[in-house]
């Protein structure tokens, strides 16, 4: 399998942040012909995928099709693959913040000037625990403490500050009689 260069993963990285994975903008500096070669090897590759864009949401242009339409890139599950992000962690990621009720918007990397892109890597103890409140009976802090050897602190840690702030995911926690406190993300 080809890996990708780190202009290529720097783009990948940022789509697996944004809702519904876009590919765009791309960073700054790519423009032009090496902005059609990086996009076109992608999407050769199968990394990237060009749809219709959705103009009434602000979606940004890829290419204009010259009838009031264009089209938007999106990375791709294999795309997300290439660079080790498990597909189903970024869509929860992405679907999660498109359910968040309308507020203002979530801050995107390049938005910030400071921030680095947000990467959730297969196999990771913040994966696990994002699989875990995925579960329709959530999880406890014991139970992601046990799985992660993380200490109860560095798990409320994560939840409140790279799962909620960073990445924007609504996890919600309830009393559950015999277990305690559970935390969950809405299916």
């Amino acid at each position: 399998m080809t890996t990708p260069s780190d202009t290529q993963t720097m783009i990948l990285s940022r789509a697996a942040t944004r809702p519904g994975n876009l590919a765009l903008p791309l960073p700054e500096g790519l423009v032009g012909a090496a902005a059609k070669m990086v996009v076109g090897k992608m999407i050769a590759r199968g990394w990237l995928e060009e749809v219709e864009a959705n103009l009434r949401r602000g979606e940004p242009l890829w290419r204009e099709t010259g009838d009031g339409h264009g089209t938007t890139l999106i990375a791709t599950e294999a795309g997300l693959e290439a660079i080790g992000i498990e597909p189903l962690v970024a869509n929860t990621v992405a679907s999660a913040r498109k359910a968040k009720p309308k507020q203002e918007p979530v801050q995107t990397p390049e938005d910030t000037g400071t921030a680095k892109p947000v990467a959730i890597r297969a196999g990771t103890k913040q994966a696990q625990i994002i699989a875990m409140l995925q579960r329709p009976e959530g999880a406890t802090i014991a139970e992601m403490v046990e799985a992660t050897s993380w200490q109860s602190h560095t798990v409320r840690g994560s939840i409140s500050g790279a799962l909620k702030k960073k990445l924007g995911l609504p996890i919600r926690a309830e009393k559950v009689e015999g277990r305690g406190t559970v935390y969950k993300l809405p299916a």
